[in-house]
């Protein structure tokens, strides 16, 4: 292997491997965004309290099990069989025949928002049980609560956990090749495959990786500063100045 032999790889061929990699952050952007939303009506609802009403409380109870379900089965098997499975299950079982990209999108956005739902929980518990009574001797509802009070302490409290879902992401749709979504692993494994150069190719295809999710963490870590503000600051506002009046001195 030389370096001439990478350099004549990529320059030859960076329209493929720019294709791949913009269908490989198109995909994950759209679906750790739709994850995130997925992730945080399960979190929400998994730790909802239980109403009064026994009419409502059976159905949320149904509900909770139901995401239970969907979180356990979603975690429990590796997103490549849920890719084979989703894709060519679904024109046997119901006779719709999806496109590979959307289907893709779907697969990881399911993915994604098993795991953001066990994040969001996580993030839901770490607050302190007096913001929740706090906001009930208000008198505010539990969504009301959530809303203005709670959700805004998760979001921060989770951006690291989402960013890092999001890293995975942009790595784990490399399994999306078996559904021949042309990302960049599939570009690249077509490309070796014409050139029987693997080492020089997936050399080239690691570094561009390593550049997205490197970008992608510097990224998430500027917005994590600014979320947390300044480190100093000084605190002002309604707090009254005494001056004290100046003591002229005894004059005879």
């Amino acid at each position: 292997m030389s370096f001439e032999i990478v350099k004549e790889i990529f320059v030859k061929n960076w329209p493929m491997f720019l294709r791949g990699a913009w269908v490989t952050l198109y995909v994950s952007i759209i679906s750790t965004i739709i994850g995130t939303v997925i992730g945080f009506i399960v979190g929400v609802i998994k730790t909802a309290p239980n109403p009064k009403n026994a009419v409502s409380r059976n159905i949320l109870k149904v509900v909770k099990f139901i995401f239970t379900v969907y979180v356990e089965v979603i975690r429990g098997t590796p997103m490549m069989v849920q890719a084979m499975v989703f894709f060519y299950g679904m024109p046997l079982l119901l006779g719709i025949d999806i496109p590979p990209l959307m289907s893709s999108i779907i697969i990881v956005s399911v993915n994604t928002g098993a795991y953001m739902a066990e994040i969001v929980r996580g993030g839901i518990i770490s607050i302190d049980k007096g913001q929740f009574e706090a906001f009930d001797a208000l008198g505010m509802s539990y969504i009301q609560g959530m809303i203005y009070i709670i959700v805004p302490q998760v979001l921060r409290n989770i951006l690291p956990a989402t960013g890092n879902e999001f890293v995975i992401n942009i790595k784990d749709t490399s399994v999306l090749n078996v559904i021949q979504v042309t990302e960049l692993y599939f570009q690249t494994k077509s490309l070796a495959g014409a050139n029987f150069r693997y080492f020089e190719t997936f050399l080239i295809t690691m570094f561009i990786y390593l550049i997205m999710t490197f970008t992608v963490t510097r990224i998430l870590r500027f917005m994590e500063r600014k979320l947390d503000g300044p480190a100093n600051f000084i605190m002002s506002g309604n707090q009254m100045q005494v001056q004290t009046p100046e003591v002229k001195p005894f004059e005879e």
